[in-house]
């Protein structure tokens, strides 16, 4: 059979291809797989020798990448976070975007660009990347500590600045006669930068009141739908259709951006008791969208900048690592936090990532901004992603500080380190979710000593409220593990439904204690031969304990 010349299967396969292998390769090297995904760009793309993909349909593909980026970040958002750092956070991240932003555009004017390319090259470097942010808190275990919530509260500000910029860096590049493709119209002439400004806030206000008033009954109530119908397939498919279509939605009946469209469909279905499965559902296929959004920006990205303009680069990154940093130190410690909080919130923001891509593609589409400010920003991104986990190194001490406990606590201990806990002949519990919760309430009952393993926020305060002893981590890391004292143990409760990730626990369970006695869960015969193979000694089964509950139930009646 002749093959048929597929740009678009040719653009995904190698975009995906090399981005894993770039991004394993990244891994093993203690990086960032966003530098794999990124440089899987610059290989396909059209400054480097070899196969060249489809721009075009790159930019199509990573457009759907923006959507479900965004709709990941208002799927996370969380207010009640927010406010509890508000103090600190909302001045703090408004007065760093303004400095970072001002530095930007003092560059830009060395450079000779105009004023609107100098506040979008600004406003680029200002924003840190939430994936990188986060993944450096959560391998440093500091999500769960004063300066870890006052991250990501700065880190929520200044997603939400971002998306207020996007709703109208369109609107007065229209008016200033430079967008590209927004145009610039006579009666936006006559109505002014102000006039434009106040229209686009406008749409945008018109499309969250819309939003607040009936996309939060709605949005939920479909969700809560489609989850009684039982049907895994169409649950995944509704958290995509409301994704895309409310960002679709919101284009075409507001005028607003993807970008603010897909955030509020994110933000309403936090609203759902279901929203943690919507995440879980939604997850692959927007990582696979991100990446190759990431893969798309690779490809804008022309090396020869390293070369044909290092003092600008040089100064670019000093922006990025030190200048917006040292901005953060000061405003960290003028509000009279210590030294170590100043210290993690600078390195946490000494990098920039997926909203400086968005709002510079942004920028050039519009003709706000030409080439070399692309590839300075993009450059700049790659560098501070491969230094920021230095800063860190340099800056930020392994061990966090014990945070204080309240009145209210509970009167376990919590471990804030990967020292082995000081329990025995106890259980390790591994996830605390539908399953798992239930598993601690009966050993509670029971008044088994027990801790458990967690590396997500929701159901590891669950289980500190319910007076458990938290590790909080990945348990397939033999770090992790080794902290809940394997050797000590006598069971361990494997409750988590990722069946590769279980095995992983359970080999290494069993190679550091052949006695302890394993019991896991599995919702097929083939993890149930997969977990047995890696040594667990009893796996249950959901589906087969369901049929042999009811089996008992109806001999029992009929014997009554």
């Amino acid at each position: 059979m002749p093959m048929h010349h597929s740009p678009l299967i040719a653009t995904i396969v190698a975009g995906l291809v090399l981005a894993f292998l770039l991004g394993a390769l990244a891994h093993r090297l203690r990086v960032s797989p966003l530098i794999g995904y990124l440089l899987a760009g610059v290989a396909v793309g059209p400054f480097t020798p070899g196969f060249v993909a489809d721009q075009s349909l790159a930019n199509e593909l990573a457009e759907i990448g923006v959507i479900l980026l965004m709709f990941g970040v208002g799927l996370h958002f969380s207010l009640k976070d927010l406010l509890s750092v508000k103090a600190i956070a909302v001045p703090g991240a408004l007065v760093q975007i303004a400095v970072a932003t001002l530095m930007g555009m003092g560059l830009a004017a060395l450079l000779d660009w105009g004023l609107m390319a100098g506040f979008v090259f600004g406003l680029a470097l200002s924003v840190a990347s939430t994936v990188v942010l986060l993944r450096a808190l959560q391998e440093r275990r500091l999500m769960d500590t004063q300066e870890g919530r006052i991250a990501v509260g700065w880190l929520i500000v200044e997603d939400l600045a971002m998306v207020l910029a996007l709703v109208l860096i369109p609107a007065i590049a229209g008016v200033v006669g430079l967008g590209g493709e927004a145009g610039s119209t006579d009666a936006d002439a006559g109505t002014g930068i102000g006039g434009v400004v106040l229209l686009a806030m406008g749409k945008a206000v018109a499309f969250v009141a819309f939003m607040l008033i009936v996309g939060r009954r709605v949005i939920p109530a479909l969700l809560h739908w489609v989850a009684q119908t039982g049907s895994r397939e169409l649950f995944s498919l509704s958290v995509l259709a409301i994704a895309l279509g409310v960002a679709f939605g919101a284009a075409m009946l507001f005028g607003v951006s993807f970008a603010l469209g897909a955030f509020f469909a994110g933000m309403m279905l936090n609203e759902s008791p279901l929203s943690q499965r919507a995440a879980e559902e939604s997850l692959p296929l927007r990582d696979a969208f991100a990446v190759l959004f990431f893969v798309s920006v690779g490809m804008l990205f022309n090396p020869g900048i390293l070369f044909s303009a290092p003092l600008e680069l040089l100064a670019t990154l000093a922006i990025i690592l030190f200048g917006k940093s040292v901005a953060a130190f000061l405003i960290v410690r003028a509000f009279g936090h210590p030294n170590r909080t100043a210290l993690t919130i600078s390195a946490s923001l000494a990098q920039i990532g997926e909203f400086s891509f968005i709002l510079i593609g942004l920028g050039v589409t519009l003709n706000l901004l030409p080439q070399k400010g692309q590839d300075l920003v993009l450059a700049g991104a790659i560098l501070s992603i491969l230094l920021n986990p230095l800063l860190f190194k340099l800056f930020v001490p392994n061990r966090p500080e014990a945070l204080p406990t309240p009145a209210d606590a509970p009167s376990k201990p919590v471990v804030s380190d990967l020292h082995p806990t000081s329990l025995h002949n106890h259980s390790i519990l591994v996830g605390y979710g539908r399953v798992g919760s239930m598993v601690g309430a009966g050993l509670k009952r029971a008044g088994e000593p027990f801790l458990v393993i967690e590396d997500r926020k929701l159901p590891a305060a669950a289980a500190r409220a319910d007076g458990a002893e938290i590790i909080s981590g990945n348990a397939a890391d033999p770090k992790v593990l080794r902290a809940a004292n394997l050797a000590a143990a006598r069971r361990l409760f494997v409750a988590i439904p990722q069946s590769f990730e279980a095995g992983q626990v359970v080999s290494q369970a069993v190679a550091a204690n052949p006695d302890l006695r394993i019991v896991a869960r599995a919702h097929s015969d083939a993890e149930v031969a997969h977990l047995q193979k890696c040594g667990a000694g009893t796996i249950i089964m959901g589906e087969r304990e369901i049929a042999r509950g009811m089996l008992d139930i109806a001999f029992e009646r009929r014997h009554a």
